[in-house]
């Protein structure tokens, strides 16, 4: 014997109307609408019905309403929060946490771009002696010292270029086009910049850095100019340090 199965209009029937007794009563109504003769007591309770029954549909419109604005109200703010929380997502995604300033992936994406549009100047540079502050002061002052020489980094930059941590103590600082002399006195300024900086105790003590500067037509790879700007910073650093040089022509 097959299992009975329950229609699917039947199904739908099956569900409650939640306004019966409101529709009762304007049928009701409409009913004693019909009898030409009814009595004015008879007129009059059914429209005190119809009454009752429309203030309860009024107080339940108002209260739906409520409800409404109310959803409408948290789902904005938790539109916001969203929002907000997507900013703060893709400001960590893209910036260094101690610094503030652009982190690897984030200058590197940059250099890209510039490099196949219009070209760019790459300054690489790296803190002189930076492991003997850490090791003799410790990794919160070697964070102060960090810090501080963001400082004058941007201060000497300002909107000419993009700052980015690319290693614990070595940072680039990306200018869009061709001009190797503009990079090269960007790149003094900040030598000289950091050399003259007062940090603070416990460190108390001249911090310097090397630098090295590419110039890069459009079309250059990241790699090559990056390369080249690294090689010259490895020559200043053999040179004695606390100086800036030029990458070989590419």
């Amino acid at each position: 014997m097959s299992a009975s199965v329950t229609p699917i209009c039947a199904s739908i029937d099956a569900v409650p109307d939640l306004f019966k007794n409101e529709t009762d009563a304007l049928e009701h109504a409409r009913s004693v609408l019909a009898v030409t003769d009814a009595e004015a007591s008879t007129y009059k309770r059914s429209l005190a019905d119809l009454a009752s029954h429309y203030e309860r549909l009024m107080r339940e419109m108002r209260r739906l309403i409520g409800r409404s604005d109310r959803a409408e109200r948290e789902m904005n703010l938790l539109n916001t929060q969203l929002q907000t929380l997507a900013g703060q997502l893709e400001y960590r995604a893209t910036h260094d946490a101690l610094t503030g300033i652009l982190n690897r992936g984030a200058i590197i994406d940059l250099a890209v771009q510039a490099l196949q549009k219009n070209g760019a100047v790459l300054v690489v540079l790296d803190i002189d002696h930076f492991k003997q502050v850490n090791d003799e002061f410790g990794h919160p002052a070697g964070d102060a010292v960090i810090q501080g020489i963001v400082g004058c980094l941007r201060e000497v930059v300002a909107d000419i270029g993009k700052i980015g941590r690319v290693g614990g103590e070595e940072f680039t600082v990306l200018i869009t086009g061709e001009d190797l002399e503009r990079g090269l006195e960007l790149a003094e300024a900040m030598r000289d910049a950091i050399a003259n900086h007062v940090f603070a105790d416990p460190v108390n003590r001249q911090i310097t850095a090397s630098f090295g500067v590419s110039a890069s037509t459009s079309g250059t790879t990241f790699d090559t100019a990056y390369g080249a700007a690294d090689a010259a910073l490895y020559r200043a650093k053999r040179g004695g340090r606390n100086r800036v040089e030029q990458a070989e022509k590419l």
